[in-house]
């Protein structure tokens, strides 16, 4: 997509799906990252989206006439779109908000500890036109919005961020799942205020929000068949236990320090390179261990060297 800060939206077709109040505007590719699908609500009283992915930048005035915006986590790509109603009122669940208000909170969040911090903020407003938002309010589990004759509630989903949060738009029983975006590579819980303790919690719990309509930030875009949704739901969860099947594989072949599983990967194919990538694994492969240790499958000595127990 060819977008400049501030223009008229592209001239573009942008693939839909309407459920009464509800709008579902798809990003390029099911909204495959760095892309998203935007989620839009015309309540009698107030209008309202949900996060603002790249795609925002091209729906125009029915993005455009946003009254609020509800977070329901904050990365780059869930912010993408933000500039373009600086008048709207945003709100994050507290967790998640200082990620939102700086742009130190958001390096904190990611946990990246990026050497230069100044490159990535750059990438940041370039790639998607990254500007915080200081004026954010906080909000908590179970919050809810009167939109008039639509109403937004708040599920905190932890995991893949500490405030990562579920949001049903009812009477239309449509569930924006955000980051639970059942893709093939599975859950995300890389960052530094990211859980996998959490996110095991929170595929468990997704299941029992009432809905009629599921909406995954990228990739898979919307469900209106439950089986099938649980389906995705059920291997999409299958990935955290693959992951810790292929640890468990790597320590069986000999020792080794969390350095040199990190150098092996876990996450990403060896080659692929990025500023978030040896944190990302870091703390994902790091998780796991402290899991094994504590289930006693794993070992590790005062020379941090983990093994089979």
């Amino acid at each position: 997509m060819d977008q400049t800060p501030g223009s008229s939206a592209s001239p573009i077709t942008i693939a839909r799906a309407d459920f009464g109040r509800v709008s579902v505007l798809f990003g390029a590719k099911s909204g495959k990252y760095p892309d998203g699908n935007q989620v839009l609500i015309r309540g009698s009283d107030t209008r309202a989206a949900f996060d603002t992915p790249l795609v925002s930048n091209h729906i125009g005035a029915e993005f455009e006439a946003t009254e609020l915006v509800v977070m329901g986590h904050v990365h780059e790509d869930h912010m993408a779109g933000l500039h373009r109603i600086p008048r709207a009122a945003v709100h994050v669940h507290e967790a998640d908000l200082p990620a939102i208000r700086s742009s130190e909170g958001m390096f904190a969040a990611y946990g990246t500890g990026a050497k230069d911090k100044a490159a990535l903020l750059a990438m940041l407003q370039r790639d998607f036109f990254y500007a915080p938002r200081p004026d954010a309010q906080g909000y908590v589990d179970g919050a809810c919005w009167d939109l008039g004759q639509s109403r937004i509630r708040a599920f905190h989903l932890p995991g893949h961020t500490a405030g990562h949060c579920v949001l049903l738009v009812e009477p239309e029983g449509v569930a924006f799942t955000g980051d639970i975006d059942l893709t093939g590579f599975g859950p995300y819980y890389g960052d530094g205020s990211s859980s996998l303790r959490d996110f095991r919690r929170s595929i468990a719990r997704l299941a029992d929000i009432p809905a009629k309509v599921w909406v995954t930030s990228h990739h898979r875009g919307v469900y209106t068949d439950r089986e099938h949704f649980l389906r995705d739901l059920a291997a999409f969860g299958a990935k955290i236990d693959e992951r810790e099947q292929r640890l468990l594989a790597r320590l069986k072949e000999s020792p080794k320090t969390l350095e040199q599983l990190v150098e092996q990967r876990l996450l990403y194919p060896l080659g692929y390179e990025g500023p978030w990538v040896v944190s990302a694994e870091t703390r994902t492969i790091s998780q796991h261990l402290a899991e094994l240790v504590a289930d006693g499958r794993v070992v590790v000595d005062g020379e941090g060297v983990y093994r089979l127990g």
